[in-house]
């Protein structure tokens, strides 16, 4: 096989609205994986040619099944991140402060009220 499969089709759109054919997965050590261009979230516009737009999902299939040896894809990378299954790639970069932040400040606030209640309650 290609090393790949897919999502998407009119039968079984992938995103709303949207009949494309879309990268759901590269499989570790296939033949995608090691030429390395192809990422998980690329739209596949053509295979040999041959346009994906409006294809039910069985067909897409079969048409990557008979490709060949030397298969020529047409793709488009996302180019920026967007909710959902697909296409979420973290960057690194937060927008907002993480959850931690508050969290163990908080926590430590609550132990030591807790030892100050218990110490004194102990005097008592």
């Amino acid at each position: 096989g290609l090393g790949f499969n897919i999502v998407g089709g009119t039968d079984q759109q992938y995103i709303s609205n949207d009949n494309s054919i879309y990268v759901s997965r590269i499989k570790k050590d296939g033949a995608a994986y090691l030429d390395g261009r192809l990422q998980e979230g690329d739209k596949i516009l053509s295979v040999n040619g041959r346009d994906l737009k409006d294809l039910r999902h069985k067909d897409a299939v079969e048409l990557f099944r008979n490709a060949g040896y030397d298969v020529s894809l047409k793709i488009q990378r996302r180019l920026q991140p967007q909710n959902g299954p697909v296409g979420h790639r973290d960057t690194g970069e937060s927008g907002g402060l993480p959850l931690a932040a508050f969290l163990v400040p908080g926590l430590a606030l609550a132990a030591a009220a807790v030892w100050i209640l218990l110490r004194y309650r102990q005097r008592m």
